[in-house]
């Protein structure tokens, strides 16, 4: 029978990988992440799950480790956050161009320095280059539901490519909540065991992995990687609805739009805080300021439909960014400005929350109100401002 937990959100991760049967689990502690490797661990200690548990040295080593175990067709899982996210960057690439759906957790937290243990999203938005599917969870429940989609997705043939979830650092890691779990036998009959493919390491049919191509091939290695993440998207929805079916819970897709059909302005943003901005929409709308959230769920691939089909017609749309791309502007504000810019739409950008600041509804509301305010005096310019600094010499 179906249970309700009270969990954190890292071990919303551990027991959703639990249920998914890895092979294999690569781990090294980093704050804030350790306690999920840490829950998997006593899993496999106490014979409750079958998995090799490999200690390893670095984030880099786990990130290789997995890489060695994927090749030969295992299932296989490790967690990081911040530096160790960044360290494992040139293992992440090479995950991505062997096509290995490794799946792997990212405790959101800020980069140093100034040393911070909190959450903003520059660590995961770092990553977006890589070739790896990029999901944001705003719930725990969201979390351990997202873990087991995110195998199915990565292992369909149609997309064979790695998948980072994204949970923001202490607001869901280490923030307890009820989490509704799956019998195992559901998750096996929605996840059945990892299919082997031709391109697997094999003693008994040797074959080279990532050797040297040279320019009249590389061009169509990237290629296929960018089939692989359009035709991502319909995986993404249809694994959705499949797993509605065992579970009675979904999210969108790869958006959840909150009130946006007749909203005049969209607030854009993804992670624990939309639920904020969510509250912020309600209340607004009580005083007859029509707002909506568009809260999104896979920063890749891109979901530039849902993007323009929601913001076109509107007053206006505000994206609140939990992140920064020196010498540019917030990284969702840039990919949202880029798909906005043949269409007429005043795209107003805030970047707010870095290093885990708390940004409330009532933070959200007077980015709204001030938005409003401009447009009622004929100020539709795009641009972007930082909210809540402080005076700084």
């Amino acid at each position: 029978m179906e249970r309700v937990a009270v969990l954190s959100g890292n071990h919303a991760v551990a027991y959703a990988v639990k249920l998914c049967r890895p092979h294999v689990i690569a781990a090294y502690p980093i704050t804030p992440q350790t306690q999920i490797v840490e829950k998997l661990a006593e899993f496999v200690e106490r014979g409750e799950l079958k998995a090799k548990y490999i200690r390893v040295e670095s984030e880099h080593s786990a990130m290789a480790a997995l890489i060695g175990a994927s090749a030969t067709g295992a299932r296989v899982f490790t967690a990081t956050s911040s530096q160790g996210l960044l360290y494992m960057h040139e293992a992440i690439w090479s995950a991505a161009g062997a096509r290995l759906p490794i799946v792997m957790a990212v405790v959101t937290r800020a980069i140093f320095p100034p040393w911070s243990i909190w959450t903003d999203h520059s660590d995961l938005l770092a990553q977006r280059d890589t070739g790896w599917i990029i999901a944001m969870a705003e719930s725990n429940q969201e979390v351990f539901d997202m873990t087991i989609q995110a195998y199915r997705i990565a292992e369909d043939e149609r997309v064979l490519l790695p998948v980072m979830i994204g949970l923001d650092a202490f607001s869901l890691s280490h923030t307890a909540a009820p989490v509704s779990l799956l019998d195992q036998d559901k998750v096996d009959k929605f996840l059945p065991p990892r299919r082997a493919f031709s391109f697997l390491l094999d003693v008994e049919n040797p074959i080279t992995m990532g050797n040297v191509a040279f320019p009249d091939h590389y061009m169509e290695f990237r290629y296929l990687i960018q089939r692989a993440m359009e035709r991502a998207k319909q995986v993404i929805r249809e694994v959705e609805e499949e797993f509605y079916e065992i579970s009675s819970r979904k999210y969108g897709g790869l958006v959840e739009e909150y009130r946006c059909n007749d909203a005049d302005i969209i607030l854009i943003l993804m992670g624990a805080w939309s639920g904020d901005a969510k509250v912020c929409a309600d209340k607004l709308r009580e005083e007859g300021l029509r707002v909506g959230v568009l809260r999104i769920r896979f920063i890749r691939p891109l979901p530039i439909e849902e993007i323009k089909r929601v913001s076109l017609g509107r007053k206006a749309v505000i994206v609140v960014d939990r992140d920064i791309s020196f010498g540019g502007a917030g990284i969702l504000f840039t990919e949202v400005s880029s798909i906005l810019q043949q269409n007429n739409v005043t795209v107003r950008g805030f970047i707010a929350g870095l290093g885990g600041r708390d940004v409330t509804a009532k933070d959200f509301t007077q980015m709204v109100r001030q938005v409003y305010a401009d447009l009622e005096v004929g100020e539709k310019r795009s641009r972007v401002e930082w909210y809540g600094v402080k005076e700084v010499i």
